[in-house]
């Protein structure tokens, strides 16, 4: 697909329109080297995003950040929101209070009232830009984090 400079390349077995090779490694390394929940927000977002005939942008992103979302759980080992467990992620893992809170504004946007998933009315290339951003982001942040606890 690469060669024939198709709009679409393979990602985890699905024909996706990410075709940036080092988007493309972040999401195959965090659905190859997780499992459980992780594993399967991921890979649901991944399909969502995929799904050439109905594809259904505002589930992914709420995929892609629930995978987030149990990667904390289980790092902290306590059940809650992500807001509130990434108040108390330091004591697990180290990560910088900007890069937190970053991950903390990214959770509202996308589960306010007035954040991504509820704003999205229809199928458009913007709401695809949306998607693929959240499931390149979460996933590069499940690999950042596992990097750490290493």
């Amino acid at each position: 697909m690469e060669v024939e400079k198709s709009a679409y390349r393979f990602v985890n077995d699905k024909i996706t329109p990410i075709v940036n090779s080092e988007k493309i490694e972040a999401i195959e390394k965090a659905i190859d080297k997780e499992s459980g929940p992780v594993k399967e927000h991921l890979n649901s977002a991944l399909e969502k995003l995929s799904d050439r005939k109905k594809p259904d942008y505002r589930n992914s992103i709420k995929e892609s950040i629930s995978a987030v979302e149990c990667l904390v759980r289980e790092v902290v080992g306590e059940k809650g929101t992500l807001g509130d467990l990434l108040k108390i992620v330091d004591k697990h893992v180290q990560i910088h209070p900007a890069l937190r809170d970053s991950f903390k504004k990214l959770y509202g946007y996308t589960s306010d009232e007035d954040g991504i998933r509820h704003s999205l009315m229809e199928d458009s290339k913007a709401d695809f830009e949306d998607a693929k951003f959240m499931l390149v982001t979460c996933s590069a942040f499940v690999n950042y984090v596992r990097g750490k606890l290493k």
